[in-house]
């Protein structure tokens, strides 16, 4: 099936790449693992735990090169598709489990969905309707990049709510890896590979890195899967969140666009911009 690629103009082209998606990276893999299949696979066969930046740092490329890469997006979302094609196994409770079991697939793609609406809500501009339901058509576009079943495919946000709620109440447990990746990221310094500039963004609330990440991964988690997890949240650190996520809605949109986006992204962007059709040359 040809899908069309992502390009200037969409929403995903001008947010997927920002480094402002490292702000809730933490919490999107808290949740993926919490998906029995995915936890167990993740035990499994990840290097999360060795090597957490590093992991991230290939998954941001992948993720980038779904949306800036045109033509290598899909080629990209089949290459994923088939090294996980591989994985399987039994868990620690003697279920079976297939990466590409229909629901952890599809549930480690309308996670991220979820992140994006979490992330603009807490440390930018929350979308309105009409940009939810738009951001929702392109992320189904990326679901058909990613080889996700359309039944798995919610059609607006009414079924994707729905849909996100049936997952939290039903489908998610503390799982052993979920409960361990959280325990990672509390020791986890910054990225190594971040701008001096936004470096010095990483930590504004004057804390030590790891227990930054901690902070973030917590507060931005849904209070449902908070409490499934047993993980305190006060009002207070809900206060301290809104001052941060006010913070960093208010320079984002004023940093340089080299430090707004990771390296990839700011390369397409760039790119599209000095790209001249042939027919107009």
């Amino acid at each position: 099936m040809d899908v069309e690629p992502f390009g200037p103009g969409s929403m995903h082209w001008d947010t997927a790449g920002e480094y402002r998606n490292l702000l809730v990276a933490g919490s999107a893999l808290i949740l993926q693992t919490m998906h029995p299949a995915v936890g167990a696979a993740v035990a499994a066969h990840s290097t999360y735990k060795a090597d957490p930046w590093g992991r991230l740092e290939r998954t941001l490329t992948s993720v980038q090169t779904w949306v800036y890469g045109g033509a290598d997006g899909p080629a990209e979302g089949r290459r994923l598709r088939d090294l996980h094609a591989l994985i399987s196994g039994v868990d620690e409770r003697g279920r079976s489990y297939h990466a590409l079991n229909g629901e952890a697939w599809a549930w480690v793609h309308w996670s991220l969905f979820e992140r994006f609406l979490v992330l603009n809500r807490v440390f930018g501009t929350p979308y309105s309707p009409e940009g939810e339901e738009r951001l929702l058509a392109e992320s189904r576009q990326l679901g058909r990049i990613l080889h996700v079943a359309e039944r798995e495919m919610p059609q607006d946000m009414t079924a994707f709510r729905a849909y996100f709620t049936a997952m939290v109440t039903d489908r998610l447990e503390p799982h052993p890896t979920a409960v361990d990746v959280l325990a990672v990221l509390h020791g986890t310094p910054a990225p190594p590979r971040l701008p001096a500039a936004v470096r010095r963004l990483w930590m504004p609330v004057g804390v030590a890195s790891g227990e930054f990440n901690h902070f973030i991964t917590v507060g931005t988690l849904p209070p449902a899967v908070r409490d499934k997890l047993g993980l305190e949240w006060t009002a207070r650190d809900e206060r301290r969140l809104h001052r941060l996520g006010r913070l960093i809605a208010r320079v984002t949109p004023r940093l340089p666009e080299r430090l707004r986006y990771m390296p990839i992204a700011y390369q397409a962007r760039r790119g599209a911009r000095t790209h001249i059709p042939q027919d107009a040359a």
